[in-house]
């Protein structure tokens, strides 16, 4: 259950804070299961059976416009989001898909960026293997 300030927090950024809204923020709350669109949906939707898609999508837009959440492309089209917006890195099992969260800073030295008139905003490492329950 989100506290009142983080209520308040959501309010102050201009989301609009409907019980559905709340649900989804609810779950994503310290979730690192990197969930999809669908896994959400099919959540909140038991307490909620009326909701659309929709809803959850729409929210998802909104909350990844507020740099709230980060839209994770690993499985090609199917889309998973990450409501930890630090920077950090991930680890994709290559057998069972669990995502796990790489917390840790990488020096990497990239040459000729600048030379090339380009400019790094942000970067996201993926490592793919096999998890502790798979290899």
């Amino acid at each position: 259950m989100l506290d009142k300030d983080k209520i308040d927090y959501y309010r102050r950024l201009g989301l609009k804070i409907t019980p559905q809204r709340l649900a989804i923020l609810e779950y994503l709350e310290g979730n690192t299961s990197h969930p999809t669109a669908e896994d959400i949906y099919r959540h909140v939707s038991e307490k909620f059976p009326s909701m659309s898609f929709a809803t959850v999508y729409n929210t998802l837009e909104a909350l990844k416009e507020k740099g709230l959440i980060t839209e994770l492309n690993i499985e090609g089209g199917r889309k998973r989001f990450d409501p930890n917006p630090q920077p950090h890195h991930h680890f994709v099992c290559t057998k069972c898909g669990k995502i796990i969260d790489i917390c840790k800073s990488l020096d990497l030295k990239i040459q000729n960026f600048d030379q090339m008139g380009l400019i790094i905003e942000k970067f996201q490492i993926f490592f793919y293997g096999r998890c502790s329950k798979c290899k």
